[in-house]
């Protein structure tokens, strides 16, 4: 069991990594949406000299990947990197400059891309993950509904899946987005102002929210259960998802590969997450336990439209200019 005091110095590095950026085994589990790409998977693959992932300590799938090399073995010839953020709209600033090839974010990071003009494509999307964010207060908060966030002061990642979450809290509350006073901090960042209590409350998803439960014991306002389905997406650079499907296919094979492993070697699991991410192991296998299985595979139809709900949200409260249709962003098969 790592000291506290090495569990929260681990926390508040969740965020360095972006800051050279200067930006704010059965195979009879992969899905059938999957089944089509094995055969292309199977194709020779074309020349890919190199790959840059972008990831975050949520991204399970990629963490173990990494951690056990199986993109390097699947792909022998091409020079892969990987490059940590601290959330998603980190992660996609990157992506549109050019700086990686592939990455994974939440629901909400990609719509404010998508917005802005970002020539980024939907490549693939795990399942909902409803109970892995959370808004939450202090054990001691008056705060006990979400109508008792009316003026008050709540931390949360700008563009992230946790915006969206709370757009949607504050919604069911019957409140308007200027009822609120949202807080823009990176998850670090935010979880010193919510120790200090110079927030009232905060808008996190696991594992910040799982080493939050487990160190600070707040309470917790409401998940995303009824309120966000807390979606995870695959994207890529246009130019690499149509020149490289090959290995888009061989990218969700070993991602899915590395679910079974989360999934059937809870113990296997929970060491690689915590030997990379610092994080002490109960943490890890909190966070583990409100994900379900994960397995990777192109947007279904009922993914895209719930991805639109995302994005008719944050037009409706003008924080997205104007309307998007998410399926333009989604890549053709």
């Amino acid at each position: 069991m790592h000291h506290p005091n090495d569990r929260r110095n681990a926390l508040r590095l969740l965020a360095a990594s972006a800051a050279s950026f200067g930006l704010f085994s059965p195979l009879a589990l992969i899905p059938p949406a999957q089944a089509a790409t094995k055969n292309v998977a199977n194709a020779p693959l074309q020349q890919l000299q190199q790959l840059r992932i972008g990831y975050q300590k949520s991204a399970v799938n990629l963490v173990i990947a990494k951690q056990l090399g199986w993109l390097e073995k699947r792909l022998p010839a091409t020079k892969i990197s990987w490059l940590e953020f601290p959330a998603g709209p980190q992660l996609l600033e990157a992506l549109s400059v050019g700086s990686l090839e592939f990455g994974l974010t939440g629901d909400a990071p990609p719509v404010f891309a998508q917005a802005a003009g970002k020539d980024l494509v939907y490549v693939g999307a795990e399942p909902p993950k409803p109970d892995s964010s959370a808004i939450l207060t202090q054990a001691d908060s008056p705060l006990r509904t979400l109508a008792d966030l009316k003026g008050r002061k709540v931390a949360l990642q700008k563009g992230s899946s946790a915006h969206f979450l709370l757009v949607r809290a504050v919604e069911k509350a019957g409140l308007q987005w200027g009822d609120i006073q949202p807080i823009y901090l990176t998850p670090a960042d935010a979880r010193a102002a919510f120790e200090r209590k110079s927030v009232d409350a905060w808008a996190i998803w696991d594992p910040f929210y799982a080493a939050t439960e487990l160190a600070v014991q707040p309470r917790v306002l409401a998940n995303g259960r009824g309120l966000s389905n807390n979606n995870s997406f695959y994207l890529a650079s246009r130019t690499f998802a149509s020149q490289h499907p090959q290995a888009i296919a061989v990218l969700f094979e070993e991602l899915t590969h590395a679910d079974r492993l989360a999934q059937d070697d809870r113990k296997q699991a929970i060491q690689l997450i915590a030997d990379f991410s610092g994080l002490d192991a109960g943490v890890v296998s909190l966070f583990l336990t409100r994900r379900p299985r994960s397995p990777v595979a192109p947007l279904a139809a009922a993914t895209v439209a719930d991805q639109q709900r995302v994005a008719q949200a944050f037009f409706k409260i003008g924080l997205v200019p104007k309307p998007l249709n998410v399926a333009d962003a989604v890549l053709k098969t």
